[in-house]
């Protein structure tokens, strides 16, 4: 419930601030006083957007503020899910800076327009002159048909299920364009992977397979100068290791003279021996060195078909081939995946649509027995508000596909006048029936739903005083169960109210301001008085408004 609004620098308003009541409020004032200024200023605290030209002092900061009690309305898992701390006292502020700049907080704390609007749409619902659209729309309709069923609660866990459904089957889609890709692609992949394999490819094999070719080619050159280094060395009556033989002989001769002619010997010995070492590995060598042509042809031909694969893809190294041997690998290993997220997605989808087209029959029954119950209650408010030939019908169809709202379509028709044919609303009724019959559908809706607060933004407009009274009545009504406030200009109206707040506009040599009060008693009398009369209220009309607040 809207318990106070304090507004500051807004439009015509300096500042003001209004306290808010139970059942049936009624405001009232003269034309162009600033009664829609009202709303304008609380459409901004539930999310609407912000205009710099709104302020009233182009210089300071707008300031709206509306506190609301909402301890009976379920909303703190609202509040732990925007991480918003829970107050039974709600305040929701805006602010508009000179500059544009807009702010929105929720009990201090600061949030985006679309939490402040999610919020909003959870408190009031503002009944403006142009609603009467909403009876076009599908999801208003069906909102009104479960709310008079009692199938709210089931229509939720529907649309759960549906919306998963839905999920699952653009997974399906997505999943679906990938394997027809992949399918595509796949031959093409599985070709070079197969050519990557047959490779056997291994890190360091090009400079390995380059050294062998290298050797194979020149082998010829390599074996007789590796046979004359031996020769030079060990081969023959005179060679190095002959002749070093004899050095060694006479330092050895001489090392017992002195600890400096030991350390020549022994440095001669170990030249000796590392020398017949090196002379046994270049045999060695020497031998293991093999013309092979066949062999070469071998070396020549892999070298050619590393050389080859690596310009193919772009790389430089075995490492880089081998990653790219990974990475198609994987992407053959994800289509076999791919087939098994498909064949699980459809076996889901089989089984959500079966719990989906259960609920949506249940559903369906349930709507179908109550629609006469709302065309009879609907019959009898559209009486009230004298049109006794007016008939409201709905017309539900079962479809053979599941949509966001079950198996069902639905109309609204409407007939004003006996044996005419039901039509749909916005072909067959005025501006006037469609605003009385909103009014009778919200009436409805108002019985059944938890919302706190409606307001009437000028729902009597193009009606007799008789409709009027009987409007007000309606309002008056709604208002024991919920906060009802109504913007009016008909006296009849004014009248039903529990509570008035009267608007009014004052001129200073600067500038004109609006500002809004409670009427006393005696202040209402005077100002419904004054809503019969032309010019100043006659004692007749005096007596009238007193004769209309009495009844």
């Amino acid at each position: 419930m809207l318990q106070n609004l304090r507004i500051q620098n807004f439009a015509l308003i300096e500042e003001t601030e209004v306290r808010l009541n139970e059942g049936l409020t009624v405001i009232t004032g003269e034309t162009g006083a600033g009664k829609s200024i009202l709303l304008g200023a609380l459409g901004l605290t539930l999310g609407n957007r912000a205009d710099v030209s709104s302020l009233h002092d182009k210089t300071k900061k707008c300031i709206i503020e509306a506190q609301f009690n909402i301890k009976a309305y379920q909303l703190q898992p609202f509040f732990e899910i925007n991480e918003l701390d829970f107050d039974e006292n709600t305040t929701i502020r805006r602010e508009i800076t000179p500059e544009g700049k807009s702010r929105a907080f929720i009990n201090d704390t600061p949030t985006t327009l679309s939490v402040l609007k999610e919020l909003g749409e959870q408190l009031i619902d503002i009944h403006s002159q142009h609603e009467t659209l909403l009876l076009k729309e599908t999801n208003f309709q069906f909102e009104l048909v479960d709310a008079f069923a009692k199938t709210t609660g089931l229509f939720a866990d529907y649309k759960k299920q549906f919306n998963q459904l839905s999920k699952l089957k653009k997974q399906l889609e997505d999943l679906t364009i990938q394997e027809i890709q992949a399918k595509k692609e796949l031959d093409y992949f599985q070709f070079q992977f197969n050519e990557l394999e047959e490779a056997a490819i291994k890190p360091g094999e090009q400079q390995q397979l380059e050294e062998e070719s290298e050797t194979l080619e020149n082998a010829e050159f390599i074996k007789g100068n590796l046979a004359k280094s031996s020769l030079a060395i060990s081969g023959g009556d005179e060679n190095i290791l002959s002749a070093l033989a004899l050095a060694k002989q006479q330092l050895q001769s001489v090392s017992k003279f002195g600890k400096q002619f030991n350390e020549l010997f022994e440095r001669i010995n170990s030249v000796a021996i590392e020398l017949k070492e090196l002379a046994s590995d270049i045999d060695h060598c020497e031998e293991d060195v093999v013309y092979d042509n066949v062999r070469l042809e071998e070396v020549n031909a892999q070298l050619d078909k590393l050389n080859r694969l690596l310009k193919k893809h772009g790389v430089n190294s075995e490492e880089e081939l081998l990653k790219i041997k990974e990475d198609i690998e994987t992407k053959l290993q994800q289509f076999s995946s791919l087939e098994l997220s498909i064949e699980k997605t459809n076996k889901e989808i089989i089984a959500l649509e079966k719990q989906c087209k259960t609920l949506a029959k249940d559903l369906s029954d349930k709507r179908q027995k109550s629609t006469a119950g709302i065309e009879q209650n609907i019959k009898t408010m559209l009486t009230s508000l004298s049109m006794a030939n007016a008939q409201f019908k709905i017309e539900l169809k079962q479809q053979e596909q599941l949509s966001a709202n079950g198996l069902d379509s639905i109309s609204f028709l409407f007939t004003a006048n006996k044996g005419a044919e039901f039509k749909e609303l916005h072909k067959t009724a005025s501006g006037g029936e469609l605003s009385r019959l909103m009014l009778c559908l919200k009436a409805l809706l108002a019985e059944r739903t938890a919302l706190p607060t409606i307001i009437f933004d000028e729902i009597d407009t193009g009606v007799s005083g008789d409709v009027a009274d009987k409007i007000g009545t309606i309002l008056l009504s709604m208002g024991k169960t919920m906060q009802v406030i109504t913007i009016t200009h008909l006296p009849q109206m004014a009248s039903k109210g529990e509570n008035h707040l009267y608007v009014y506009k004052s001129d200073s040599k600067q500038k004109t301001t609006s500002s809004i009060k409670p009427l006393t008693p005696d202040e209402r009398v005077a100002e419904i008085a004054k809503m019969l009369s032309t010019g100043t209220p006659t004692e007749t009309a005096l007596k009238n408004a007193k004769e209309l607040l009495n009844a």
